[in-house]
């Protein structure tokens, strides 16, 4: 059975997921130029010709710089929820009618043979949403772009074989970064990002028995590395008693190289 996904890029500067199984192939978001994404999609191995379709988390450019671009070259279907086709309808230009789908908050939606589930983030978007991934009783979560961690959410990403989720930024890097402060207020705050502290004591809730991989994703390219994400992580996971480098894995994710496909199993 395949079930299998790779991050095509993810950071500040761009994001792009792919997932797919024997009869889907998902991107999620494309948040680079239309060159950039053909390119990373060759990196990756992929082919874009094969896509079947592109879901959208929200508007902020680095999720949606290109996709028009490629929803137009490959003629592909997109689908995000009402506020955020409102919210992003004049960046993208134009679609055919047959392009545009409504997937709203907390649905789950059946394509080929993934289920996909949506859920509200705490984020400065219209109606910012991710997704978690079900194929033959596994389950991947996507999840950036939020200011904290809800209940709601551990929940719902709970026990994932394996998880895309940020690690945005390094508080002291940020506190004492050349951001303006308003800037840095948005970050810290409820509707901006999460940090790495933040990110490993939620992964404390959310790692089950079937959890593997955890992918440290959204980097900030000022406010955070990727050796102290990763390590502030691990550390804080293995002082909790979790298997690190042993049942589960910390990996990295890049904004301009995408991560080798991984097969979910």
């Amino acid at each position: 059975m395949t079930f299998q996904f790779s991050v095509l890029a993810s950071g500040s500067t761009g994001n792009a997921f792919y997932i797919e199984s024997e009869k889907e192939k998902i991107l999620v978001d494309a948040g680079l130029s239309g060159k950039q994404l053909d390119r990373l999609f060759n990196e990756a191995g992929l082919n874009p010709r094969e896509l079947s379709r592109i879901l959208v988390t929200h508007e902020h450019s680095d999720h949606i710089k290109g996709l028009g671009i490629i929803a137009r070259k490959y003629n592909l279907p997109i689908y995000a929820n009402e506020k955020t086709w409102r919210a992003m309808e004049n960046s993208i230009g134009k679609l055919s009618l047959d392009q545009k789908f409504n997937f709203e908050l907390e649905q789950v939606k059946t394509f080929g043979d993934i289920d996909v589930e949506s859920f509200g983030v705490s984020h400065d978007a219209a109606e910012p949403m991710f997704f978690t991934f079900h194929h033959d009783g596994k389950k991947v979560a996507l999840v950036t772009d939020l200011g904290y961690v809800s209940e709601r959410i551990k929940k719902t990403v709970q026990d994932a074989n394996a998880l895309v989720f940020e690690a945005n930024h390094d508080v002291s890097m940020l506190q004492m970064g050349r951001y303006p402060w308003n800037v840095k207020r948005r970050i810290l705050g409820d509707y901006g990002h999460v940090s790495n502290d933040d990110c490993a004591l939620a992964l404390e809730d959310i790692i089950g028995d079937q959890t593997k991989r955890i992918y440290l994703a959204h980097l900030s390219k000022d406010n955070n590395m990727k050796e102290l994400a990763r390590m502030s992580v691990e550390n804080h996971l293995e002082a909790a008693g979790f298997p690190i480098n042993h049942q589960i894995t910390i990996h990295d994710t890049d904004p301009d190289t995408p991560t080798p496909l991984f097969q979910v199993v």
